[in-house]
């Protein structure tokens, strides 16, 4: 969601004149947009703030802001930050980035100029937005899992009305954008807060109707609220992708009562086999986290035997940790490191072969994919479900030489591993032998928490 509220937060600036800067020490401006799902990526947002204070000496005129999940909604909980952290001169919502400007000298470049913002994690430039964009349509959350800090620093559940999201996306389309992914902490409890009470299978609907918009995906979606109207609605509408990501966060019961999971196991296997009865070929993807306080061998078995059971299309599973002001927090951590990482490695070797069993009958089949761009030498995009394909630049053919960002391609699978598929434009000959080399990487990381430089705006 980071960056979808930061292409918010910079259309903001944009109206008062400030543009980007690759340059940290030209900026006049530096926002951190932070993370704290994960205490590593709150750690590196409070060692980027530590970073900026030779900064501050120089140029006493640079404003620091700080913006995410770091920043509870609350006034009273943003004093002790800025007591912590007294090299930021303001802490604000998400929500509320008139608070910023509000504190903003003049800028002194005309209005005309491209939007920028910065993150803490990764840089997103409007005139630049590529081909796929992030969608924010749903803030906070109503659920209060005992391990979950999203609550906390994001607030209640608070839904943007429809016509707001369909206009934003039509900006993005206009700017070469054809697919984009709804976002939302609990998405799939869309619209219970809006006059009316449209439901995410009305936005679905709403969202399809745009024109030069080609795909549309969403995440994350809560078991509970995932209704049978939203997963028929996937499969009736041409432009939503089949993938759904629906994280159980455990296999055990007992373990998921004390998460504060409002669901059985029963119920999430039920879930499921309506999802792949209704919609033909749909992926599913879901989060685990192991070493909950008090899990036993026996109830981590549990999990495991769940993930033999559904065999997921992706799983993402995290070691727990506590984070301050959770429930969970008060409970004894006492399952030791070593057994959380012998549990996390487990279930990443478990989903290694089910990955690759999924992906090897691909060979020699045709998958479409939306290619993003290029990356170390080859063009890579992703299918409907949401698979990583690669494929080189078809030499000696028609379409050598050709740009294939932004396009819908038809990639024949050569060559299968677990987290990619490598291949060649449909209907063209095969690379001479030696030349195809797999490309077999991990899962992306949430990308809340992938670091990348830090940068700022200027005036």
């Amino acid at each position: 969601m980071n960056h979808a509220d930061s292409i918010r937060i910079g259309s903001a600036l944009e109206q008062t004149g400030y543009t980007f800067t690759e340059q940290v020490d030209d900026a006049d401006l530096i926002i951190l947009n932070t993370c704290s799902v994960r205490q590593r990526a709150e750690d590196s947002a409070q060692g980027k703030l530590g970073s900026l204070v030779p900064l501050k000496k120089k140029n006493k005129d640079l404003v620091v802001a700080v913006t995410g999940c770091m920043v509870p909604p609350q006034e009273e909980g943003k004093r002790p930050l800025y007591k912590r952290f007294p090299m930021v001169d303001l802490f604000f919502d998400t929500l509320d980035p008139q608070r910023l400007i509000e504190i903003l000298p003049e800028p002194g470049c005309a209005p005309e100029v491209e939007p920028a913002l910065t993150n803490g994690h990764s840089l997103t430039i409007q005139n630049k937005i590529g081909v796929t964009a992030f969608v924010s349509v749903i803030y906070g959350c109503n659920y209060t899992c005992s391990y979950c800090i999203v609550p906390l620093r994001r607030g209640k559940e608070k839904s943007r009305p429809i016509d707001e999201i369909v206009n934003e996306i039509k900006g993005y389309v206009k700017r070469g954008v054809r697919e984009v992914t709804l976002l939302g902490q609990t998405i799939d409890a869309y619209g219970h807060d809006l006059p009316g009470r449209p439901d995410l299978a009305d936005l679905f609907y709403a969202v399809n109707e745009i024109e030069g918009l080609w795909r549309i995906r969403f995440l994350t979606s809560h078991p509970k609220m995932m209704s049978y109207k939203m997963i028929k609605a996937v499969a009736d509408l041409p432009k939503v992708c089949e993938y759904f990501n629906l994280p159980v966060q455990a296999g055990d019961n007992a373990i998921l009562k004390a998460m504060k999971r409002p669901y059985t196991v029963e119920f999430y296997e039920k879930l499921a086999a309506t999802v792949r009865d209704t919609v033909p070929g749909a992926a599913l993807s879901t989060d685990i986290i192991v070493g909950f306080p008090g899990e036993t061998d026996e109830q981590f078995q549990h999990t495991y035997e769940l993930l033999e059971r559904i065999r997921f299309n992706e799983v993402h599973v995290a070691a727990y940790s506590p984070r301050p002001g959770t429930l969970a927090e008060t409970y004894e951590d006492n399952v030791p490191l070593d057994v959380k990482r012998e549990r996390l490695q487990a279930v990443e070797r478990l989903q290694e072969g089910i990955a690759r069993s999924y992906n090897q009958p691909f060979i020699g089949q045709d998958v479409e994919i939306l290619v993003e761009g290029m990356e170390k030498g080859r063009w890579k995009g992703r299918s409907r479900t949401n698979k990583l394909v690669f494929f080189d630049n078809p030499a000696g053919t028609d379409y050598d030489g050709l740009d294939w960002t932004g396009k819908l391609v038809d990639v024949t699978i050569e060559t299968a591993g677990p987290w990619s598929l490598v291949g060649r434009v449909a209907g063209t000959p095969p690379v001479r032998k030696g030349r195809l080399l797999p490309v077999f990487q991990a899962e992306e990381e949430v990308a809340c928490e992938v670091e990348l430089p830090l940068s700022g705006v200027s005036k």
